[in-house]
């Protein structure tokens, strides 16, 4: 007597959680070039039409992954009253959710995903310089420098992650072999600067430019409060 439905695969339960996670799950392990309809699906145990139940394209997928790297991001965040506080936590969480998923972060740090979690981070931005006392406009502008900063910075680290061993290493070094070599003669503020240039590392840079950039934020807040120009002259509003 033959047993019903012996040697069938079990049905694989798909929703969109179960898809995105397998999407950031492939683009962690094979990278971006990897993450595909149909290595995704083959990676689920189901034929590629199936995921578009869920997905319309390969677009909407990298959008849906990006999200779930913001989603990532604020896990555990708690906004600050301190908007300084709330900016750079949100920073710095951004770029440490890039350096765990590279493959991913380089698909999804130049778009905009309009989904809850994107949605929930430029809530808090906003809510960040509201707190700080901007005017909803200059809170507009704001966003847009402080998260293409961030989401950018994101981007490039993730970028350098994502190449091998040897061109990292090659890259890293060139601080300490070639622009040290460098002719004095034809590069003096090279030759001014190399040996401080040396001790230098990406996080330590990236917190450096962050604080400036936060200097200039609030720059801007008092160049507000004081009702003079928004366009960088100093000079006050018409």
């Amino acid at each position: 007597m033959a047993v019903r439905g012996r040697g069938r695969p079990p049905k694989v339960e798909l929703d969109l959680r179960i898809i995105v996670d397998a999407a950031l799950a492939l683009a962690d392990d094979e990278g971006a070039a990897a993450l595909s309809v149909r290595r995704l699906a083959a990676r689920l145990g189901v034929d590629p039409s199936a995921l578009y139940r869920y997905v319309r394209d390969k677009d909407e997928l990298h959008l849906a992954l990006a999200d779930r790297l913001f989603e990532e991001t604020l896990t555990g965040f708690q906004p600050s009253p301190n908007w300084r506080d709330t900016l750079r936590d949100l920073a710095l969480r951004t770029r440490e959710t890039a350096l765990r998923h590279p493959g991913a972060a380089v698909l999804a740090t130049y778009r905009t995903t309009r989904r809850p979690a994107e949605m929930r981070i430029v809530e808090h931005i906003l809510a960040a310089f509201g707190r700080a006392g901007c005017s909803p406009a200059l809170a507009a502008v704001l966003h847009r420098v402080y998260g293409d900063f961030s989401l950018a910075w994101a981007g490039m680290d993730a970028a350098f992650e994502t190449l091998d061993g040897a061109a990292r290493t090659g890259d890293e070094l060139a601080w300490t072999r070639e622009y040290p070599a460098a002719d004095p003669a034809a590069f003096p503020a090279i030759a001014r600067s190399v040996a401080h240039m040396a001790r230098l590392d990406g996080t330590t840079v990236f917190l450096a430019a962050l604080e400036i950039l936060l200097d200039g934020i609030a720059a801007r807040i008092t160049a507000e409060a004081t009702g003079r120009a928004l366009d960088g002259s100093g000079e006050p509003a018409a």
